[in-house]
């Protein structure tokens, strides 16, 4: 990869003059290359003609997520004014009635048609219309305007009409603990709960729903069961669009840390300062949270780039951020760290031009992207507001290192998109009306999802690699298009370093498929970052084959990291190790050192960055994993390839465990591990945990030792069973065991409030544990079952059984069999344990329960709810079935993972997707062996995890078909030799 200061010469270098596949130079090039065949270009390329300034008709798509359903009416128990009439299906309606009629989206596409009459009403000389269709790409509902008149009225009512528009409409999700909303033991809600709800949905223009546990997909564990998960805590879920969502999202986070005590205040400052205050990775916001105890949310990134706000709906101030602590004076800590830390901020401010119609695809489509660009660097980036047409973007943080790497990748983000042209040569008197015209250019958006513009000369398509073409495939097929001479253009844009790696030595890869397709291709417009290759071609059949071919010989590559001490040992002398390997697989491998990456003494994020990188043409995208397993194999285990990892942790003790941030560092440092919290704002409970592959289980077990987690039993109140739990022998024998030989300690509750069915008092044992240790529960508990049993002693559970793991032999199939020898296992015992949750069949019962909450009238109750949750009776025959001592943490599984840097290859944002290999003979999934789950470890040589398939709609280089059609090596046939 080439240094900043030599990147700034490239387009002296590499302009138009200087290179060029045009017919002036061709003298030039068949000197260069002799054998180059000039007959076999074709014409050479005609000049695009001017736009003209008469009418033109264009249209796009409203991303209007048609596709967003409702919550399930099972489970609401409050929902804010007429969101149960919005986001539900009525009772009359069949059951396969499609999503994208539900009334919120029905209404929303109304007033669209209202808006799109009311400006063809308008004196100006616009016409706007909105075509809904389904098709088949799709499941679900397309809408598509089109619009017709002059180019300037034409860009600025596509402005109004995006910015009057809810796009992208999403559902967030808080969740909270029920004695938080609800008064449990009366079974109500609260009335400020729900005022407050009522209230924020109307100020940021939201519909709201409470909602009771959820209950997730199945999901497998250690002992091959299949059980229905469900979180304890209730949810309240935001409907809305990006902003509004958001904000409501901030505004409900901050009311449930007020419900918990603490003390809410605010400071403002500029909005692009933001991010860089937060730091890489938020570690400055974290660090400040840590030392004073609060909680910091921070405005919504790139709100000045939409301008939509719901009717009589307030908007967010992007200049304030909220805090809140649990007293004054820390929070006036927190808020002379963040201004002194503003002041020492020193900026690097950079601009660069994209293409105004790349810019509006990427706040529509790819900003999720960016903002991990942002977070990842620490930088700002600042985009024009959505449809405005302006194509300047600036970029500031606090090095200019920051400032390069997030351009480049911003810049590989603006290489995903492809703009096309099918210009007419004799453009055809008998042309279609207005009316076909519409229903044409219709079809071509909602079959391919790109923005068209025609001018009756030509068509103009914008949009994703895979929607240009799919609109040129739509357009080849219509009659008039193909009657006529005509020419295609298709406009890719890639990275200059790249250009010498797509044209190959003397332009020979050109060449050739300049030769082999009959297409002519140019490379114009060197800028500081990105070149254009342009592909023209007289036929839709050669632009195919042509487009096809150049796409195949775009780079694809991966990047990981390999420890610098590593480097000089896989290079070997002379370099003759790694020319092996590039050689063997056709591959370029580049290393950087630190050095490479900005000098030494850097911070620790640096030294964790992607260093290698593997680049070939993407026809040879197969081998990529094969040069990158080769060169693991030449690092020792402990430093092998980084991997990430997703631990689940309540988004509340985040705080506790930001206290205790030495310690984490510290346990970054001997695993050589990073833990990553989430965002504040965000609400979410996972925390990521990145590091070599064989560390990374130990780091999160460490880790979640730090996390306490408990479990209770309630059992029915027996005189027998007292005098055993207030025993010499069960206080000073039984209680140490279960302390020192399953790292689990019991103590022993009453609870006057909590009876039986049947009114008979209760006893509690509440079992406290660490995470890491929860798999010794079901062991510390059958344990106790044993001395209840040796003691004589035979509980009555009423609550908290955790049941029996399913076998993994044969036993499920032996009703098949009719033979009295044979028994059959009883079914497991239902349980309410937070800690191993298993529903069975009461699934339909708990759907039931929270029936009765479901209508927002129905409040009063919450009290059968809670009684009916309680009454689950189990005799002590099935208390405590089987073992599984077993830690959470062995469920690793490891999952390849990049991280952003100056020198990774800007096509590197898709990666090589290779698919899985079923069946793979040296998979380290879970085996058993005689009834018992073992978990197999990975031998030296074992493959390397590999990445899943992305979405061709999100590539981050030209798709092609070697893209996803390649997968490891089968294991040698035949004995070891």
């Amino acid at each position: 990869m080439n240094k900043l200061s030599s990147m700034r010469h490239w387009p002296e270098r590499m302009s138009p003059a200087n290179f060029s596949m045009s017919r002036a130079n061709m003298g030039m090039q068949a000197a260069i290359n002799p054998r180059r065949d000039i007959a076999a270009q074709g014409p050479p390329p005609i000049a695009a003609p001017p736009v003209p300034d008469g009418p033109i008709n264009y249209s796009f798509n409203v991303p209007f997520a048609s596709d967003l359903a409702g919550p399930n009416t099972e489970d609401i128990l409050h929902a804010t004014t007429d969101a149960v009439l919005r986001w539900t299906h009525p009772e009359e309606a069949p059951d396969d009635v499609p999503v994208y009629e539900l009334p919120v989206h029905a209404m929303n596409l109304a007033h669209l048609r209202q808006l799109c009459r009311e400006i063809t009403a308008n004196p100006m000389p616009i016409e706007a219309h909105v075509i809904s269709t389904t098709p088949k790409r799709v499941n679900g509902q397309v809408t598509t305007v089109c619009l017709s008149g002059a180019p300037d009225l034409v860009q600025q009512t596509r402005e109004t009409i995006l910015n009057h528009t809810p796009l992208s409409l999403r559902c967030t999700t808080v969740v909270v603990d029920g004695h938080l909303v609800a008064n449990l033991s009366e079974g109500v809600l609260k009335k400020s709960v729900t005022d407050f709800l009522d209230e924020t949905s109307v100020f940021c223009g939201v519909d709201i729903f409470l909602l009771g546990p959820k209950l997730t997909s199945p999901t497998g564990d250690l002992n091959g069961d299949v059980d229905l998960l469900r979180d304890q805590r209730w949810r309240v879920a935001i409907y809305g669009d990006y902003l509004s969502s958001e904000h409501a999202k901030t505004r409900v986070l901050i009311h449930i840390d007020q419900l918990l005590g603490r003390i809410v205040d605010a400071t403002t400052f500029d909005p692009s300062m933001h991010q860089l205050l937060c730091g890489r990775n938020r570690k400055n916001i974290k660090l400040i949270e840590s030392v004073t105890n609060t909680a910091i949310y921070f405005p919504p990134p790139f709100s000045s780039c939409y301008r939509y706000c719901p009717p009589n709906a307030q908007r967010r101030d992007p200049t304030k951020v909220l805090i809140t602590g649990e007293t004054p004076q820390a929070i006036e800590q927190a808020k002379f760290r963040i201004h002194e830390l503003l002041t020492r901020i020193r900026l690097f401010v950079k601009d660069v031009t994209i293409p105004p119609a790349k810019i509006d695809s990427i706040l529509l489509s790819r900003m999720d992207k960016v903002r991990k660009i942002t977070e990842a660097n620490g930088s700002f980036i600042m985009f024009p507001p959505l449809g405005s047409r302006k194509g300047m973007v600036r970029v500031q943080a606090v090095e200019n290192l920051h400032v390069e790497r997030s351009l480049r990748e911003l810049m590989a983000l603006v290489g995903q998109f492809y703009t096309a042209s099918w210009i007419f040569m004799q453009p055809d008197t008998r042309q279609p009306g207005n009316q076909d015209i519409q229903a044409m250019l219709g079809d071509i958006c909602a079959n391919s999802d790109a923005d068209v513009l025609f001018d009756r000369q030509s068509f103009a398509i914008t949009g994703s690699d895979e929607s240009v073409k799919d609109a040129l495939m739509v357009i080849s097929q219509i009659k008039f298009a193909v009657h006529a001479p005509y020419q295609i253009r298709v406009r890719i844009e890639l990275a200059n370093e790249h250009k010498e790696f797509v044209s190959g030595k003397k332009n020979g890869k050109i060449n050739k498929i300049m030769g082999h397709s009959n297409v002519q291709i140019m490379f114009d417009n060197f800028g500081e970052y990105n070149f254009n290759i342009e592909v023209i071609a007289q036929s839709y059949d050669s632009l195919k084959q042509g487009l096809a071919l150049v796409e195949q010989e775009m780079p694809a590559s991966i990047s990981f990291h390999v420890p610098d001490q590593y480097h000089k040992r896989i290079i070997g002398i002379g370099g003759q190790h790694i020319q092996r390997i590039m050689k063997k697989h056709s591959v370029f491998v580049k290393f950087s050192n630190a050095m490479d990456r900005g000098g030494m003494g850097r911070e620790d994020d640096d030294s964790r960055v992607d260093n290698v990188i593997c680049r070939t043409p993407a026809r040879n995208a197969q081998n990529l994993e094969l040069v990158k397993s080769e060169i693991l194999e030449m690092v020792d285990r402990a430093d092998s390839e980084f991997t990430s990892q997703v631990v689940s942790v309540d988004r509340l003790y985040h705080r506790q465990l930001l206290t205790r941030l030495p310690e984490i560092e510290e346990l970054e440092r001997t695993w050589n591990c990073k833990i990553v919290f989430p965002s504040t704002e965000q609400a979410s409970d996972e925390v990521t945990v990145t590091g070599p592959q064989w560390n990374v289980a130990k780091c999160i077990d460490e880790f979640l030792g730090m996390v306490p987690d408990k479990h209770e039993v309630v059992l029915e109140r027996a005189p027998q069973l007292i005098n055993y739990l207030e025993s010499p022998d069960f206080v000073q024998t039984i209680v140490p065991k279960l302390k020192n030989q399953y790292e689990v300690e019991l103590t022993v509750h009453e609870n006057a409030e909590e009876r039986t069915e049947d009114g008979s008092p209760t006893v509690t044992l509440l079992w406290t544990f660490t995470r890491n240790n929860a798999g010794g529960l079901r062991d510390a508990m059958e344990f106790l079952q044993t001395q209840f049993a040796t003691a004589g002693v035979e509980p009555v559970i009423f609550r908290g059984a955790i049941p029996r793991p399913k076998s993994d032999t044969f036993e499920e199939s032996l009703p098949f069999f009719n033979s009295k020898l044979l028994q059959h296992a009883p079914a497991p015992v239902v349980t309410d344990s937070p800690t191993r949750p298993s529903f069975g069949e009461e699934v339909a019962r708990e759907r039931s329960i929270l029936a009765c909450l479901r209508k927002p009238g129905s409040m009063s109750s919450i009290s059968s709810f809670l009684d009916r949750r309680k009454n689950s009776s189990q005799s002590a025959a099935n208390f405590f079935k089987g073992s599984s001592n077993v830690s959470k943490s062995s469920l690793i599984s490891i999952e390849s993972t990049r991280s952003f840097n100056a020198d990774r290859n800007p096509w590197n944002d898709s990666g090589v997707n290779l698919p899985d290999d079923e069946g793979n003979p040296w998979s380290t999934g879970p085996t058993y062996v005689n009834g018992v789950d073992k978990l197999m470890v990975p031998q030296p040589g074992d493959v390397t995890p590999r990445h899943h398939p992305r979405q061709s709609a999100d590539s981050g280089r030209p798709s092609t078909s070697h893209s996803t059609n390649s997968g490891y090596p089968g294991p040698l046939a035949g004995p070891f030799r």
